[in-house]
């Protein structure tokens, strides 16, 4: 279970640099990340290693997410109240969606083709129709919503908050806050889920990943890990979960069968983010320090 390097690809360099989240489109391998400092999105061919173009306008770009089936990628633009709709294969923005000042987690409702936008500054989620630009749907949060999540069998939302420390859950159909579940280490940040086994990850700023049962929103197990992480992703198909922590700069790969940490990827200081081809079974990394994305398979 060790992450192997295979690669890394330039990114057109910018001073400062600053990478947030990103998303890989699986059908292509194009893998998207925000670059928060230079208010764009940048485009990786993750299979032939090379970056592709930079689609501009997406002032303090965060949030980064693929719609699969619609061959769409939404990115939030923190700083300019928006969430840019791209065209995953022309890699041009076909319209803006206006949400909440500064919207940053974004999670997708395959069902009903419905995004969520967290917003960091009003505390609150917006649900919306990217179709018609409207939205459908607005609720409160208890405090600073992180990442997100449709959790598609439940039919619901998960977004972490930070504190209190919780992971808030939203009914679709009617759109409204539905419950908190509690969390034990401060600070939740990432988040994904294990469908199969119907368990939440949550990563938290208090060194712990800690694994929620979707069922019942009881704390199940946790892990410690090595300091205050950002972006998780869950290989199902080797019950892995990559924890991205900026410093020191590692990846730490935790078997969550077992729920113990099986081993650590040094990366780079500050390298806190990082995208997950599930179809090709490879992990991106994004390094501002030297501004590139470095590419790893599990051996």
């Amino acid at each position: 279970m060790a992450l192997t390097s295979v690669g890394s690809i330039a990114v057109p360099p910018r001073s400062p640099t600053s990478f947030d989240h990103g998303d890989v489109h699986l059908a292509s391998g194009r893998i998207f990340v925000a670059h928060t400092a230079a208010d764009s999105v940048e485009v990786i061919d993750g299979v032939r290693q090379l970056h592709m173009g930079t689609v501009p306008g997406c002032p303090e770009a965060s949030g980064v997410l693929c719609a699969q089936d619609e061959k769409l990628v939404f990115a939030a633009a923190r700083g300019a109240g928006k969430v840019l709709v791209i065209d995953a294969d022309a890699q041009v923005v076909q319209k803006e969606l206006a949400t909440g000042p500064r919207p940053n987690g974004l999670a997708w409702d395959d069902r009903r083709k419905l995004l969520l936008a967290a917003d960091v500054e009003d505390f609150s989620v917006r649900l919306l129709n990217p179709q018609s630009g409207g939205t459908v749907g607005q609720a409160k949060l208890p405090g600073r919503p992180r990442w997100c999540f449709y959790d598609r069998p439940g039919d619901r939302f998960l977004v972490n908050v930070n504190e209190p420390p919780c992971v808030a859950l939203l009914s679709v159909d009617p759109f409204r806050l539905a419950r908190c579940w509690q969390v034990s280490s401060p600070g939740p940040h990432g988040l994904d889920l294990d469908v199969a086994g119907r368990r939440a990850f949550v990563a938290c700023d208090g060194g712990q990943v800690v694994a929620l049962d979707l069922r019942s929103g009881h704390e199940v197990e946790s892990v410690p890990i090595t300091g205050p992480p950002d972006a998780i992703w869950y290989n199902s198909e080797r019950r892995l979960l990559y924890v991205a922590i900026g410093t020191p700069g590692l990846v730490e790969v935790i078997d969550t069968t077992a729920m113990v940490t099986r081993g650590q990827v040094v990366t780079e200081i500050g390298a806190h983010t990082m995208a997950f081809d599930r179809s090709r079974q490879q992990l991106a990394v994004f390094l501002p320090a030297t501004c590139r994305v470095a590419l790893y398979r599990d051996a």
